[in-house]
């Protein structure tokens, strides 16, 4: 059920009753010599500022979409559907896989996704990227337990376990995904990617490559941020390599897509996650 929204006029009388309430607080609190303990101003100016945090992280994610946000260049959704999404294209593509390890250029293993401590674990193993240790686009040692066609996007809509201010004016389909505060609405989105003339649908499970708030290019108009991977803005499992033929670093197009309009295809084979 999508929440209802905080209306403005309340939000306010509530803001003025609490600034109204801390400041009686505050000129009440005296030391012995009848002095104030702490300056009021800035004891003021420091209550209403943690009070506006508190109804941010609130509010945050149940704002109504908007048309516009301030100092921003990316286009907004009006619409949960995302069947007239365009392609982003030519997107420099990197390749990455559950049970990678850390390196010098990619500090941090992938044992975790950004939003499954466990993912290693629920995927079943170590999706081995050899090609000699793969066939049907799943690794030979055991089948998975989740979708092995993934991809992660540079950006995490949930920060500190709340939900990212910008969300829900940004994600065009934040209105009718929404649970809570703090739970993923981009986890699991299906995703077409497209290299030559063949396309491959996969769900977007992870973070990355190199930036984790890079809204106005996963949602809007803008390039992908300047890494020293050419830009790259998209990660691919070695499933979705496979069977678009990928060679390394390469380019491929992108878009998101309803789980409508996903195709049968080997990426609907493996994995509850799939019907999402």
């Amino acid at each position: 059920m999508t929440p209802k929204y905080r209306h403005g006029f309340l939000a306010n009388i509530q803001a003025t009753a609490f600034i109204l309430y801390a400041l009686t607080l505050i000129l009440s609190v005296t030391n012995s010599s009848g002095q104030e303990q702490i300056d009021s101003d800035a004891a003021l100016n420091r209550y209403v500022n943690q009070w506006r945090d508190v109804e941010r992280r609130k509010i945050s994610a149940k704002l109504p979409l908007t048309q516009k946000t301030p100092n921003s260049s990316a286009l907004l959704y009006s619409s949960s559907s995302t069947d007239r999404t365009e392609w982003k294209l030519n997107i420099t593509t990197t390749v990455f896989w559950i049970g990678e390890k850390a390196t010098i250029n990619d500090p941090i293993s992938n044992d975790k996704s950004a939003w499954d401590v466990a993912w290693f674990y629920r995927y079943g193993g170590y999706d081995d990227p050899n090609p000699g240790a793969r066939m049907n686009f799943v690794p030979l040692r055991f089948p998975p337990r989740q979708n092995p066609f993934y991809i992660a996007l540079p950006y995490n809509d949930i920060q500190n376990h709340h939900t990212r201010a910008e969300a829900a004016g940004v994600i065009p389909w934040f209105k009718t995904s929404f649970v809570r505060d703090g739970q993923s609405v981009c986890k699991g989105r299906w995703v077409a990617v497209r290299h030559g003339n063949r396309v491959c649908y996969a769900q977007w499970e992870d973070v990355g490559p190199f930036a984790t708030e890079d809204w106005k290019y996963v949602f809007g108009n803008e390039r992908p941020r300047a890494n020293r991977n050419q830009d790259a803005g998209l990660d691919v499992s070695p499933a979705v390599r496979d069977y678009l033929g990928l060679r390394g670093l390469d380019t491929c197009d992108w878009k998101f897509v309803d789980f409508s309009g996903v195709p049968a295809g080997p990426w609907t084979k493996y994995g509850s996650n799939k019907e999402m």
